[in-house]
């Protein structure tokens, strides 16, 4: 069976790459078509693959400016000729979903979300951080995404959802169904903490969306310790409101953030994301985590039993949930317990079982 993997762009290792690895993984000779790549941004493993990329790779700035060029990206997954291969696999949040394959192709799409900047968060995008020209240009070339990004996903055969929030998006936006698998973490690099912790945690970009505000306020209130490992433009904004028992590491390396999970008391988790690593990273640490109750955090933390949800995104409400959670007696076995449901090995083998199901 020959196999081809497509990937919206390979420009940094996030979560998405992650999976993109896990999947790589099961299918050792299959070549990665991509919009952009920057291969010295990539971990070893990707490195070593074939990728191909499109022609906006020659375009002026593209590993930076790739989302300035999204509208050649949705044309450049068109032009990949992909009618030699038996099985075709996107990983996509954005394009990679819309390549053009034969009817005796099966494609199966790993969606991370629907393009956010194009569906929900589009009114926020436009009146937030859009500015001058481009905030008039935006509604007609958004209008045209949205009809692009709505007919890719019916190029797929199959569609899977990384979290049930995913799910619901792709029935809203896609009109199709999806099944939920969850991305893969790699839990074993974490071990459960044998005494209590002496802080508070932030582990995050340091982005507006991820509302490490609230967390920080509510440190304050509190007067409690609070570490906010991270880089991010929201970084001198945040200091700036920090009081004296916030600290601020800026970037940690994978090593230090298994010593910082370890010795946290608890993870904040205050911002709402589609799936979320982090919180089940810190439970794979048998922590508990403090989170906002929307998003991937339904999917991973159990209230009261491995975390604490709190419904509104307002100091009050962190500072009530980080009050509450004092109060429980956590158990660190029980939490690193759910923490195992997100394996690499139970990711890789529920996606193995639908990419090669019958068609």
């Amino acid at each position: 069976m020959r196999v081809a993997l497509v990937h919206d762009w390979l420009v940094t290792m996030g979560g998405a790459e992650r999976v993109l690895e896990e999947i790589a993984g099961l299918f050792p000779e299959a070549p990665i078509y991509t919009g952009v790549v920057d291969h010295q941004k990539l971990s070893p493993f990707l490195q070593q693959r074939t990728i191909i990329p499109s022609f906006v790779q020659a375009f002026p700035f593209s590993h930076r400016w790739y989302n300035r060029y999204l509208l050649f990206l949705m044309y450049g997954m068109e032009q990949f000729d992909l009618s030699s291969y038996d099985l075709v696999i996107s990983s996509s949040s954005a394009v990679a979903k819309g390549v053009l394959t034969p009817a005796g192709t099966r494609h199966v799409s790993y969606i991370h979300s629907p393009m956010r900047y194009a569906w929900d968060l589009y009114h926020e995008y436009r009146t937030r951080e859009a500015r001058g020209l481009t905030r008039h240009l935006m509604g007609p070339v958004f209008h045209y995404v949205r009809m692009w990004d709505r007919l890719s996903a019916d190029r797929a055969d199959t569609l899977v959802a990384n979290s049930t929030t995913v799910k619901r998006r792709i029935e809203k936006h896609y009109r199709r169904l999806a099944e939920v698998i969850y991305p893969p973490v790699a839990v074993d690099r974490f071990e459960v903490a044998s005494g209590p912790g002496s802080y508070y945690l932030v582990l995050s970009r340091l982005v507006s969306y991820k509302r490490c505000d609230l967390a920080i306020e509510a440190a304050n209130r509190l007067k409690v310790p609070l570490v906010v490992a991270g880089e991010g433009p929201e970084r001198q904004a945040l200091e700036q409101m920090a009081g004296p028992t916030v600290t601020f590491t800026g970037h940690v390396a994978d090593h230090e953030v298994a010593r910082l999970m370890r010795q946290a008391k608890a993870l904040l988790f205050p911002g709402e994301e589609d799936f979320g690593i982090v919180p089940v990273e810190a439970q794979a640490s048998g922590r508990p985590v403090i989170a906002y109750g929307r998003g991937g955090a339904l999917d991973t933390v159990v209230h009261q039993e491995t975390g604490w949800l709190f419904g509104e995104q307002t100091v009050d409400a962190v500072v009530a949930a980080m009050e509450k959670a004092e109060a429980v007696d956590w158990d660190p076995a029980h939490i690193r317990q759910n923490a195992e449901r997100f394996r690499p090995d139970i990711f890789r083998e529920r996606f193995r079982t639908v990419a090669l199901a019958p068609t």
